[in-house]
């Protein structure tokens, strides 16, 4: 049982969810949990984001304590840019977003590391081993190599809260913004967490300095001469940093490791090796490196994904005589855990173990479970627009969210999905590609984005759409909310991230300021209104919009009950048709078709699809809403 420490609490929202009666607990945080709490104790002011899986829940967490501003971005190049422009006005900032996000973000980050900071800046990268909700498996270790900037890297909530705090020390110490990195595991994984009080901490004031912030050319030059100092007083510091600690066991085996695969290494070893752990990992500790694999008879490098740290270790040249093994042995794709780590040490466990090892121990065989393939909510707006267009012999390019399901059966009517906002991109190039090989034989490309998504990158795409008069057909799909990553707001939801009423943004006044001219607005619901305005957009050359319009089924605040529909068996032909629109509400027993009461919502679009009339509603349906 964990010990509780209690002491009093001043200063803090009521809406935090662990703080009872006014007292601070020891308690369970995730790592994302207590990246927040360490920022908020770090007296951090400001905080951006833009929603992506696994770091969504940091700015969630951020916005329950009311001393921090924080915000949701458009995108991960914007809040960046938000968070580095706080630092210079002289309040420490955070700026989180997931691996793939900080590819957006590029820009901002090179010419951070140049500008430096005034206030701490800390920017979170929160990586995704085994692509869990991602369309890769970046890792973005080497953007702190590529930018020059410190990597630091939590391997449990604890750290997180720690690294946290100490990455805003380091910012303001080194005049440089701090790279967090953390996975899957560490971002959702949680531990026991011990907490502080908050310091309020001070910067000086804004200070006007051309020879720092303007980034002509005759200001980056000499400024690219301060990072390359700047790195070298970094890793001086790095050979000494208690965030780099070695644990002595055995000597026969020593791992070097970082993150979650060293909570990994130490379940499958424990003190059959012994360990270098790096709690920062760039820039490299080289003499202390060089100290451990000294004392040690095999070196062992685990990490996830990329042979960062086994490269760097490899290119301190200490001999063929010293043994390293890293990527030989442990795997280069997929997210690790203690099972795959044992199966992948088994040789050097019979070593290191004296000749035998068991396997059995760490983690335990999958259980067998029937598969359940994703498919979209019961009353999802997105199931009929690709109903639809699964009938249409056109290219669909598709983008990131929920609507990525229309590319799945039954529908399989999307042909693209490659990374946020690149539909409508995407789809002007290959529309353009279909003028220039097909101009005899008119054909048209279709591009789906959500409403976040093109809030995020799909504008530039259809100004380029419009301005480069390409005939590519858009349809926004707007649910009302950034629904994939847990129903975020956005600039067209009306509300901000504290849950204050907010500007909304109305896409079809931007579709048509970007110079769209043929655009309209359907309830995505009625099947009849999806064709016609599809037919509508395919009879016009030039390039048009189709905003489909209604709310996610899980939004609360928008969805309005409607009764439940139900399966007349005296007149059904049991021909399976209504089955094609792959509603979880919908299922077959006996023979016969049938909709749960429970899971159907009313949407309808079933009994759109019925020839006979077989699917009715229950009853009528209910006022206000739910």
């Amino acid at each position: 049982m964990w010990k509780i420490t209690i002491v009093p609490v001043v200063g803090f929202s009521s809406r935090c969810s662990h703080f009872m009666g006014g007292m601070q607990l020891k308690i369970l945080m995730s790592g994302n949990e207590a990246i927040a709490r360490g920022a908020w104790e770090a007296g951090a002011r400001f905080a951006s984001a833009y929603p992506g899986t696994p770091s969504t829940e940091i700015l969630e967490n951020m916005a329950r304590y009311q001393q921090i501003r924080s915000q949701w971005s458009v995108n991960e190049k914007t809040a960046l840019e938000a968070a580095l422009g706080a630092s210079l006005g002289g309040v420490r900032a955070l700026c989180a977003m997931k691996h793939v996000g900080l590819n957006v973000a590029a820009d901002p980050l090179f010419s951070s590391s140049y500008t430096g900071v005034n206030a701490g800046l800390v920017i979170v990268t929160a990586d995704d081993p085994g692509c869990h909700s991602s369309q890769n498996e970046q890792d973005n270790r080497y953007y702190a190599q590529a930018a020059k900037l410190p990597l630091i890297e939590p391997s449990d909530s604890q750290e997180a809260l720690d690294f946290t705090k100490r990455a805003f020390e380091l910012s303001e110490e080194y005049d440089t913004p701090v790279l967090l990195r953390v996975t899957t595991r560490i971002a959702h994984g949680k531990s026991p967490v011990s907490t502080s009080l908050r310091t309020e901490a001070t910067a000086p004031s804004y200070e006007r300095t051309m020879t720092k912030y303007v980034l002509v050319p005759a200001v980056a030059r000499p400024r690219h001469a301060a990072v390359e100092e700047r790195l070298a007083r970094l890793q001086a510091y790095a050979e000494s940093s208690p965030m780099n600690r070695i644990e002595w066991g055995s000597r026969k085996l020593g791992i070097i490791s970082s993150g979650a695969a060293y909570q990994y290494a130490r379940e499958v070893l424990g003190d059959a090796a012994s360990y270098l752990k790096l709690g920062m990992s760039y820039p490299f500790p080289d003499a202390l490196v060089r100290s451990f694999t000294a004392q040690v008879e095999q070196v062992i490098v685990i990490e996830e994904l990329e042979p960062f740290i086994e490269q760097a270790v490899r290119a301190l040249g200490m001999g063929p005589e010293r043994r390293i093994e890293g990527k030989s042995l442990i795997p280069r794709t997929g997210e690790l855990d203690s099972r795959t780590v044992a199966l992948s040490l088994a040789p050097a466990l019979v070593a290191a173990k004296g000749g035998h090892t068991d396997l059995s121990a760490p983690g335990r065989e999958a259980e067998q479970v029937v598969g359940r393939p994703p498919m979209f909510c019961a009353g999802c707006p997105h199931r009929g627009v690709f109903y639809e267009l699964a009938k249409l012999p056109v290219m669909v390019s598709g983008d990131i969210g929920c609507y990525a399901l229309g590319a799945t059966p039954p529908f399989s009517a999307m042909d693209t999905c490659i990374d946020m906002g690149a539909s409508i991109s995407a789809g002007l190039g290959f529309q353009t590609a279909l003028d220039i090989l097909r101009p005899d034989k008119p054909a048209r490309t279709i591009a789906v984005i959500g409403d976040s998504t093109f809030f995020h990158s799909g504008m530039t795409g259809l100004l380029d759409a419009a301005y480069n008069d390409v005939g590519v057909i858009t349809i926004i799909l707007d649910n009302r909310i950034t629904a994939m990553t847990g129903h975020q707001e956005n600039p067209g939801s009306g509300f901000a991230l504290s849950g204050a009423p907010a500007r909304e943004a109305q896409i079809a006044a931007i579709v048509r300021a970007v110079g769209i001219e043929l655009v309209q607005t359907v309830d995505p619901f009625d099947l009849a209104q999806v064709r016609e305005a599809v037919a509508v957009a395919m009879g016009n050359p030039g390039p048009s919009v189709i905003i489909a319009r209604g709310p996610c089924a899980l939004l609360r605040r928008l969805v309005v009950g409607r009764s439940a529909y139900r399966v007349d068996q005296d007149t059904c032909r049991k021909c399976k048709a209504c089955l094609r629109v792959a509603c979880p509400a919908l299922y077959v027993e006996g023979g016969n078709v049938q909709i749960d009461a429970e899971t159907c919502v009313g949407c309808g679009v079933c009994s759109q699809v019925c020839r006979f009339g077989s699917i009715q509603q229950a009853g009528a349906a209910e006022d206000g809403e739910k």
